[in-house]
């Protein structure tokens, strides 16, 4: 079934086959548990229309961390079966008031790698994988559908959407891993196909111009910010901007101008000091959902995915997950709506990071947005800010905002060239929020944290001495 590339994948689908296994003993009572995040609502995806298909009742409830308050909320539900997506294995508390049975599908880096557990576990790192950048989430849920029912394969494309929305595909421009094994199993049944093209989002949505201006990630300098620039770019290389009196997007160009575009911002960026291979970093791999509409945010797993991220940041993954279970009238139009809201808080918390500035501790960087920033976009803002030129690569980044009267979120993100050199942002944020009674924890590329607000400069100093333990 699966090539010696990853002789691993068949230790961990025979897992998932014999979970199935006690899954389908179960006709309902099925609470499904999963994170906020376009990961988060993807698995939820996943494994609800894996239920729907066995017409196993359930329901989905979900969660921007799991801590004790959760989950005496739910083990109050009392069901007979709790599954887990996308969290649940960093989780440092006790499950046992939970009664029901528990199955966790997670990718975060488990506290103990113990596969032997009380509740069935699956998860990559117990496999030999790495979970921040070979399996998601929901690649991890598509695997246990998958062994459910062959027909599940079908949903590969909600699995990319969730590895995208991940980062996933950051570190070469490419979906890796296992990721990549189901990136080839959708273009096998023909719900995704994929192609280099230009990194940016907005290509199938944003006029052409306003693609080059709103663009963060990459962040290019001279362009990013600049409508003026945006709009002399396409006019030296006399590319229209207008077609039938409509604005042209990315998808409607042709290869030659798509070509002359992008080699005029690698000249841009190399000549204001990104290095070439960051500047590399603007052409990557894009993954097309061939069974949604073109033109739409849908059709582009990075758009979709930022899609979800948006009704999930806004305390709406109910709204993402109906997108995700079919619904392309109410729930769309209102994702698109929260979508909007999105974007202009995003560039409301980038503009109060750089006019306020970054504060620097040792090996790290950081800043205190306080209630200006919502604690569930910090995250989002520290990860373009530290693709802008007033942030240093060499660092990680650390982002704080209030998230009630007695704690502060913690969100951190750092460079592949860090995670190259030694640095696990996910294992130093959750040994330094727990040393102050917090609790934390993520990838080595992108973490987070819940910390007293007390403790705030207690936490930089441990975390700092854990980072430079790490790297030195």
């Amino acid at each position: 079934m699966f090539d010696t590339e990853f002789p691993n994948i068949e230790s961990l689908y025979k897992r998932a086959k014999k979970y199935t296994s006690r899954i389908l003993e179960y006709s309902d009572d099925i609470l499904v548990v999963s994170h906020i995040d376009a990961d988060g609502v993807t698995s939820a995806a996943i494994i609800s229309k894996a239920l729907k298909r066995e017409n196993i009742e359930h329901d989905i409830y979900f969660v921007k961390s799991l801590d004790s308050d959760e989950i005496k909320k739910i083990s109050d539900m009392n069901p007979s079966l709790t599954i887990f997506t996308d969290l649940g294995s960093s989780f440092t508390g006790d499950l046992s008031s939970i009664e029901s049975e528990i199955l966790i599908l997670d990718h975060h880096e488990p506290v103990s790698k113990n596969s032997e557990f009380s509740f069935m576990h699956l998860n990559p790192h117990l496999f030999g994988l790495d979970g921040s950048k070979e399996l998601s989430g929901s690649g991890t849920t598509f695997f246990l559908s998958k062994a459910m029912n062959k027909k599940n394969v079908k949903l590969a494309d909600l699995a990319v959407v969730g590895a995208v929305g991940d980062l996933q595909d950051s570190r070469y421009g490419e979906l890796e891993g296992v990721n990549r094994k189901i990136l080839k199993l959708g273009e096998k049944v023909g719900v995704i196909k994929f192609d280099k093209d230009l990194k940016m989002f907005g290509k199938q949505t944003r006029p052409v111009s306003k693609l080059l201006e709103y663009s963060s990630n990459p962040y290019i300098p001279g362009i990013t910010g600049n409508h003026r620039e945006s709009i002399q770019i396409l006019k030296d290389l006399e590319i229209p901007l207008k077609s039938n009196n409509k604005w042209r997007r990315w998808i409607d160009l042709d290869k030659t101008e798509k070509r002359k575009i992008i080699s005029r911002l690698i000249h841009y960026c190399l000549s204001n000091g990104t290095s070439s291979k960051e500047a590399e970093q603007l052409i990557g791999e894009v993954y097309i959902l061939t069974r949604e509409e073109p033109g739409t945010e849908l059709r582009d797993a990075s758009e979709f995915s930022t899609l979800l991220n948006a009704t999930a940041r806004y305390e709406r993954p109910d709204v993402g997950l109906e997108i995700c279970l079919g619904d392309r009238e109410d729930a769309y139009k209102e994702a698109k709506s929260l979508l909007r809201s999105h974007r202009k808080n995003l560039v409301k918390g980038i503009s109060m990071v750089r006019n306020e500035g970054l504060n620097e501790m040792g090996k790290l960087q950081f800043f205190d947005a306080g209630d200006k920033i919502r604690d569930t976009v910090v995250g989002i803002v520290a990860g373009m800010v530290l693709q802008s030129d007033y942030a240093k690569r060499d660092l990680p980044i650390i982002g704080f905002a209030n998230k009630n009267n007695e704690e502060i979120k913690v969100s951190a993100r750092a460079s592949q060239k860090l995670i190259d050199g030694g640095l696990n942002l996910g294992s130093a944020i959750r040994k330094a929020s727990e040393d102050i009674g917090g609790n934390g924890g993520g990838h080595n590329i992108a973490a987070g944290a819940t910390i007293p607000r007390k403790s705030k400069t207690e936490f930089l100093e441990r975390l700092d001495k854990k980072i430079q333990e790490q790297i030195k």
